[in-house]
């Protein structure tokens, strides 16, 4: 993706390629839900960043950190799923509301320093 799109366009092309890759309201493995990842981030050529479950009381999520583009023209990606099941959430790093949003820009910056140094 040449051109960086904003931040509505992007989460609603995501959400659109999304409609046959959610799973039926039942448990999501860490499998299955790195398989809806992996589906959702080719559809637009994301890369995937890290992927955790999150535990919240009685409730938890997974939740998987990603980028679109490259250097300056990144873009940041959190697509999150209850673990009991239900609709993938996909929302730009800068509008969500998620604690972990503010982890994939510095997870990117340290891959990058990584990279540099090796």
């Amino acid at each position: 993706m040449d051109a960086q799109l904003d931040d509505k366009t992007l989460e609603s092309t995501l959400a659109e390629s999304l409609d046959d890759l959610t799973p039926d309201s039942k448990a999501v493995s860490d499998d299955e839900f790195a398989e809806v990842v992996g589906g959702a981030l080719e559809a637009v050529g994301g890369t995937l960043l890290f992927k955790m479950r999150v535990e919240n009381g009685a409730e938890g999520e997974h939740v998987a950190a990603a980028c679109i583009g490259e250097a300056n023209n990144r873009q940041f990606l959190l697509l999150t799923l209850p673990t009991a099941g239900g609709a993938l959430k996909v929302e730009t790093a800068a509008r969500s509301a998620n604690p972990v949003a503010g982890i994939a820009a510095a997870y990117a910056s340290l891959m990058d320093a990584f990279k540099t140094a090796a």
